[in-house]
């Protein structure tokens, strides 16, 4: 500035700095808020995650499950897996590169759930799954259509990115399937060491919104400190 600002423009800084402070504190406030939600979400994905386990959501109920009330949910799910129709989904988890083994299991009711069984070595062939009845206990895990990052699913060579439920189901021929996976549990002690590993999911929520309000907060207490330095200085250069 040349030289002393006129009253016009003393109003137009102190109004332009309201509106930085206030812009800024409602971001920050923003961020608070979206923490409380967080600790929520994580708070109550955890109490799922270690409860005893439920029968899964019956057909009726399929259109309404969703993340926000299902997902990471612990059920469990009897019948007989459809061996022949396993599928490998390209994976990379705490073991290194390999892939998910997704299983139908069909209910006695007849209808057909996809089971994770857990995470196979690429070189590694997987013990087939029991022709036997078996209750099979996880969490209830959503579809994720599409692929994977950067990478589309394609039925026709058989090369999988994603867990998509409704795809697998359309290329293995099945019907009446359930729109979710279940990620089964950790295998018990004994098991064969060629089953696939169950027991690894990953569950993880980025929590930073504390770091952002405290930015947010900070950069609106700056813009009032430069302003009130701003105005309290111009009287003085104008006497100068």
């Amino acid at each position: 500035m040349n030289g002393p600002a006129r009253p016009r423009g003393r109003a137009a800084i102190a109004l332009g700095a309201l509106f930085m402070f206030l812009g800024f504190v409602a971001l920050g406030t923003w961020q608070v808020e979206r923490r409380a939600w967080k600790l929520e979400l994580i708070a109550r994905v955890d109490a799922r995650v270690h409860a005893p386990a439920v029968a899964a959501p019956e057909p009726a109920r399929w259109p309404q499950v969703d993340a926000a009330s299902d997902e990471y949910r612990h059920v469990r799910v009897v019948g007989r897996f459809i061996d022949a129709a396993a599928t490998r989904v390209q994976a990379v988890s705490e073991l290194g590169a390999g892939f998910w083994l997704l299983t139908p299991l069909r209910q006695p009711d007849g209808r057909i759930v996809l089971v994770n069984r857990g995470f196979i070595a690429p070189d590694a062939p997987p013990t087939p799954a029991p022709p036997t009845p078996v209750e099979v206990t996880g969490l209830l895990r959503m579809s994720e259509p599409g692929g994977g990052f950067l990478r589309r699913n394609d039925p026709g060579a058989n090369r999988w990115y994603s867990r998509d439920v409704g795809a697998i189901a359309a290329a293995r021929g099945l019907n009446q399937v359930a729109p979710f996976f279940i990620d089964a549990d950790a295998a018990p002690a004994g098991a064969s060491p060629h089953d696939p590993v169950g027991g690894l999911t990953v569950i993880a929520f980025h929590n930073n919104h504390l770091v952002y309000a405290i930015t947010w907060y900070t950069l609106a207490l700056m813009v009032a400190a430069g302003a009130w330095r701003l105005l309290r200085e111009e009287p003085r250069a104008r006497t100068d």
